[in-house]
């Protein structure tokens, strides 16, 4: 079954345009074009449409997008890393609306509102002993006044930054790509600038990112982050490469 290209646009809230832009650059082929120029889509595109809105939902550009998807082995290895990183994520957000909803009630009773029920699910000082014991208690007060000092839009701007590199490293672990390899080092490289944004711009030299890369694994809490223990281990052997590779 196919379906034209308008039906498409509107059954996946996209433009008939940025259907033919993804065309013109290779990375989404209609499954044919009729005699009369009208593109049309079998299920097979629709499926690889599908994986594109998911990674371009986690703020991926096209060439990025394009570099995924040729990377995975198959399309179901795209969509299970995908549908890895939406169950934290819903499990986060689950944490914030119960958060949220307790405070809410707390104010309109008047009770006293405890600080950990408050932040539960925000995870902004869940990890200040490890970092005071590894980096120092400046390590902490500078990337907590950073954090303290920005908006709303930067605070989720950053968050979303997380979210995207994440969910690259499960792409990227789960295509089987090797952890020294040209992707890999592209992400840990956009992964080192992310963690010197919330360090308060100061940059972890390679001691301290491999450090860091160390914590992932060690941690489960922080290995959550990356699919579990296979894919902090990963992520670790990746932000390790590049740290011996390009800091020192």
């Amino acid at each position: 079954m196919e379906h034209g290209i308008s039906e498409v646009a509107r059954l996946a809230g996209v433009t008939s345009r940025t259907l033919r832009h993804y065309d013109d650059v290779g990375l989404l082929r209609p499954s044919r074009v009729g005699a009369n120029g009208y593109r049309y889509y079998d299920q097979t595109a629709l499926r690889r449409l599908q994986q594109i809105l998911l990674l371009r939902q986690l703020g991926l550009g096209v060439p990025a997008i394009a570099e995924a998807l040729a990377a995975a082995p198959d399309d179901t290895s795209t969509l299970r890393a995908h549908l890895t990183w939406l169950h934290d994520q819903r499990d986060r957000l689950d944490r914030q609306i119960v958060s949220v909803e307790r405070t809410i009630k707390q104010m309109d009773s008047e009770e006293q509102i405890m600080a950990g029920d408050m932040f539960d699910g925000f995870d902004h000082t869940v990890h200040r002993e490890e970092v005071e014991a590894r980096w120092g208690e400046k390590a902490w007060a500078d990337g907590d006044r950073w954090w303290r000092g920005l908006g709303a839009d930067q605070r989720q701007a950053f968050t979303d930054e997380h979210a995207a590199i994440a969910a690259q490293w499960a792409l990227l672990h789960a295509a089987g790509a090797p952890s020294d390899g040209p992707q890999a080092l592209a992400n840990a490289r956009r992964h080192h600038a992310w963690i010197a944004a919330g360090w308060g711009s100061t940059t972890p030299s390679a001691d301290q990112l491999v450090g860091l890369a160390e914590m992932y694994v060690a941690d489960e809490r922080f290995a959550a982050n990356y699919g579990g223990q296979q894919g902090a281990e990963y992520v670790r052997d990746a932000l390790t490469h590049y740290a011996l590779t390009e800091l020192i």
